[in-house]
C-alpha cells in the first residue's frame, strides 16, 4: 500500500488503529458481551481491517460474521486479503456507511439480520474547518447536530441505530466530545441511547501517528436508560515526581487495563493514570470529567466555600479576530513603504508576550486597528482620511473583500471581523492565553488591545477591580490548576490546557470579604508592580497559601 501523506490523513480523518489498541478494545467488548453464536460484528469505517481482525481473534470460538464498510477501495483490498485467509464469513462494502443513516434511523433496517450484535470502530476524525462549510452544514442538518461538529459525531449516531438492542459498541474517537460545548449534543445522545459501561481518555499517549487525543467508549444499547455514573480512567504524560516513585510498565497498553491510579514509566516517558468515574448531570450539557471519591469531596469543599463564579460578574472575552492576520497583525510595520498612521496602530498583547502576573511589553507587536469608541459604542474610522493606511490596505483589497461574512453583514471592507468594544481597552484587565501548560493570567492597565489567541476580563469600577485582583490571584494558583483539570478534563498534548470562556467563566472565587480574599487582593496588587523573580516567587507562595485558606482546603 502507498503511504498516505499527513495532509491526506488529516483531510480524510483516517487514523489507523495500532494492533495493541485494537486487541484491547476487542477484549473489552468481549468482556461486556453476552456471548452468542455467530454474532454480527460491524466496523463502519474498517480501513485495512485491523479492528475486524482483532474482533475475529477474540470472538473466534463463536464463529462471528464480519461486516465492514469503507470508501477507500485500496484499504478494503488490503482488509480482504488479511481476513479471507482466516474466515469465509465476512462481507466488505465499498460504500459510505453514513449513507445508510436514514434507513437505520427510520426503522427500515429493524430486521435483526441486518443489524449488528457488536460494533467495533475507529471512525474518521475530521473537524468542521477541514470538512468544509457546505458539507459540515449538510451533516449538521441531516444528523440534527449543532455547533462545531466532527465527522465522528454522525458516525456515532449512525452506528447507534445500526446496533441491536442490548448490543455492545466499542469505539475509539477523539476525546474532544467529553469536554467541549460542541460535544454536548453527542453526550446527551449517548446518555439517552446507551448504558455506558466504560470510558477511557487516552489523552496525549500518542498511540496514533496523527495528532489525535483519543478516547475509548464502551456501551450497551439501551434506550432512555437513566444512569448516574460509569467507570472511567484517563492516561496523560506526566512530569517526574520528587515524592512519588513510578511503577515500571512494559508498554502503554499495560496501562490501559490498570485499575490503580498513579505514576507509571514506559521507557523514558512518565504517565499519570487516574481511575475513577464520570458522573452524568444535566443530560450531557456539562463536560464529562473523571474524578475519584476523594476528588469529589475536594471539589465539593471548594464549591461550598465559593462566593461567586467569574461568569456571574464578568464577561470573559476573546481577543480581536481579523480573519486576515497577515494584513492587520504585520510584525514588521517599519518595513512597509506605506506604514499606516500611528493613530491606527495599537500595541497588541499576544500569547507569546504573557508570563504569569505580567506582560513583556518590549516584545509586543502592533496591530492595525481601524476602530474607535463613539459615545461608548464601537465605530470605524473613515479610512480615506488616513492615506497611508488606505494605501496599505488597498494592496490587500481582494483578500479583505473575500471575507464574505463581513461583507454580507454590511460592514466596511477594511474592518476587523471581531474588534470588540474599543471603549473597554482603556480599563484595567486580566489577559491570558487560550492554550498554556500552566496558568498565565497577567494584569494590564496600559490600554493595549488583545490578540485572538488570548482572552481577557475587564474591570470598570473599583469593586470590579478588587474582584479582578482576586481572580488573578486564584486563577494563577496550584489550587485552580487542579480544579481546572478535575472539572473540565481538557488537556492537550504535553500537559497544555485550554483556557476558554466556557471554562474560565466557571472558575469559583471565595467571597470578596473573606479575610483570606482581602489578603490575596493586597498581595496581587504588590506582585503586579514588581519584576524581580525572587520577590515574585516569595509573594506567589504567600498568595497560594491564602488561596487554599480561602477555600478551606490544604495543599497537596
Amino acid at each position: 500500500m502507498n503511504k498516505r501523506t499527513k495532509t491526506e490523513i488529516k483531510n480524510s480523518g483516517a487514523t489507523f488503529t495500532p494492533e495493541g489498541l485494537a486487541q484491547f478494545v476487542a477484549q473489552r467488548i468481549f468482556d461486556s458481551s453476552e456471548h452468542i453464536s455467530q454474532p454480527v460484528i460491524l466496523d463502519p469505517a474498517c480501513g485495512t481491517g485491523s479492528l475486524l481482525q482483532a474482533a475475529l481473534s477474540t470472538f473466534k470460538q463463536y464463529s462471528p460474521h464480519l461486516v465492514g464498510y469503507d470508501t477507500d477501495r485500496e484499504y478494503l483490498s488490503i482488509a480482504e486479503s488479511c481476513i479471507k485467509n482466516r474466515t469465509l464469513s465476512f462481507e466488505l462494502h465499498n460504500q459510505d456507511f453514513l449513507d445508510l443513516y436514514e434507513e437505520y434511523r427510520d426503522g427500515l433496517f429493524d430486521n435483526n439480520s441486518v443489524k449488528a450484535d457488536i460494533i467495533i470502530a475507529n471512525p474518521p476524525y475530521v473537524r468542521t474547518q477541514n470538512l468544509g462549510a457546505e458539507r459540515a452544514q449538510k451533516l449538521a442538518q441531516q444528523f440534527n447536530l449543532s455547533g462545531r461538529i466532527d465527522l465522528y459525531f454522525p458516525f456515532l449516531k449512525c452506528m447507534t441505530y445500526a446496533l441491536k438492542e442490548g448490543g455492545i459498541i466499542g469505539v475509539i474517537t477523539s476525546n474532544r466530545y467529553l469536554s467541549t460545548k460542541s460535544g454536548a449534543s453527542i453526550r446527551s445522545f449517548l446518555l439517552n441511547n446507551f448504558e455506558i459501561i466504560e470510558i477511557i481518555d487516552l489523552g496525549d499517549t500518542k498511540l496514533f501517528d496523527a495528532a489525535v487525543l483519543p478516547a475509548i467508549f464502551i456501551g450497551r444499547r439501551r434506550h432512555n436508560r437513566a444512569q448516574a455514573s460509569c467507570v472511567a480512567s484517563k492516561i496523560y504524560e506526566a512530569a517526574e515526581s520528587i515524592s512519588e516513585s513510578p511503577t515500571i510498565a512494559n508498554s502503554i497498553y499495560d496501562l490501559l487495563s490498570e485499575s490503580n491510579g498513579g505514576l507509571y514509566q514506559v521507557g523514558n516517558t512518565m504517565y499519570r493514570v487516574d481511575s475513577g468515574r464520570i458522573c452524568f448531570e444535566n443530560s450531557g450539557k456539562e463536560p464529562w470529567t473523571i474524578t475519584s471519591n476523594s476528588d469529589d469531596t475536594w471539589l465539593e469543599t471548594i464549591r461550598s466555600n465559593t462566593g461567586f463564579y467569574v461568569g456571574d460578574v464578568f464577561k470573559v472575552r476573546v481577543g480581536i479576530k481579523s480573519c486576515a492576520d497577515n494584513v492587520f497583525l504585520n510584525p514588521r510595520w517599519e518595513d512597509e513603504p506605506s506604514m499606516p498612521e500611528d493613530d491606527l496602530l495599537r500595541t497588541l498583547i499576544s500569547q507569546e508576550n504573557i508570563v504569569r502576573w505580567g506582560c513583556n511589553y518590549s516584545q509586543c507587536s502592533k496591530a492595525l486597528y481601524p476602530h474607535y469608541s463613539e459615545s461608548g459604542k464601537k465605530a470605524v474610522y473613515d479610512i480615506s482620511k488616513y492615506p497611508k493606511a488606505h494605501k496599505y490596505l488597498k494592496k490587500y483589497y481582494a483578500q479583505l473583500t473575500a471575507r464574505k461574512y463581513l461583507m454580507e453583514a454590511g460592514r466596511n471592507w477594511y474592518e476587523l471581523w471581531v474588534p470588540q468594544n474599543p471603549a473597554l481597552w482603556q480599563y484595567p484587565k486580566i489577559v491570558f492565553p487560550d492554550i498554556s501548560v500552566s496558568p498565565r493570567f497577567c494584569f494590564d492597565d496600559s490600554g493595549a488591545i488583545v490578540n485572538g489567541n488570548c482572552y481577557w476580563i475587564v474591570a470598570q469600577t473599583d469593586e470590579e477591580l478588587n474582584r479582578l485582583y482576586l481572580i488573578e490571584g486564584v486563577a494563577n494558583s496550584p489550587l485552580m490548576e487542579r480544579y481546572h483539570d478535575l472539572s473540565f478534563n481538557n488537556k492537550l498534548y504535553s500537559g497544555r490546557r485550554r483556557y476558554l470562556t466556557q471554562y474560565i467563566a466557571k472558575y469559583p472565587m471565595p467571597p470578596l470579604d473573606n479575610p483570606a480574599s482581602i489578603r490575596i487582593i493586597s498581595l496581587v496588587k504588590q506582585i503586579n508592580t514588581i519584576s524581580d523573580p525572587h520577590q515574585i516567587a516569595v509573594l506567589e507562595k504567600e498568595i497560594n497559601q491564602y488561596v487554599y485558606q480561602a477555600f478551606g482546603v490544604t495543599a497537596l
